[in-house]
């Protein structure tokens, strides 16, 4: 069994997830912290925009991969695949942009990444009962 579009979109993911690391890197470098933020509100988002993609993106990618292998369709892979890059990119994009307070992306990209993982959720408990 091959797993293309899982791999499609776990290397997107993994893009991603190394750009929000080379941020937090940069904040780093820049204000020579070494662990943590240094009481940095904005390095705390920085933190905040990594960990959230690396607490969001593992769970949905074993339930894509899961889903592929099971024989979902391939449209409806890639177009949760796709949601949920482009969840992942607008909740980085709203948390860091407004500051770690309310952004439309931040909350559009939250509800969209709930709404895949829940859709893939139910796709495959269906599939194994």
């Amino acid at each position: 069994m091959s797993v293309e579009i899982t791999a499609l979109y776990g290397g997107l993911c993994a893009l991603l997830v190394i750009a929000l690391a080379f941020n937090v890197v940069r904040f780093r470098r820049g204000k020579k912290v070494g662990i943590g933020t240094g009481g940095d509100k904005a390095g705390a988002v920085l933190v905040r925009a990594h960990a959230n993609a690396i607490e969001y993106i593992p769970l949905a990618l074993i339930l894509l991969l899961v889903a592929e292998i099971n024989g979902v369709s391939a449209v409806w892979l890639h177009c949760l695949g796709g949601a949920l890059v482009f969840a992942r990119i607008l909740h980085a994009i709203g948390l860091v942009g407004g500051k770690g307070g309310y952004h439309p992306g931040r909350f559009g990209g939250t509800a969209l990444t709930w709404l895949v993982i829940i859709i893939l959720a139910v796709v495959n408990i269906v599939s194994a009962l």
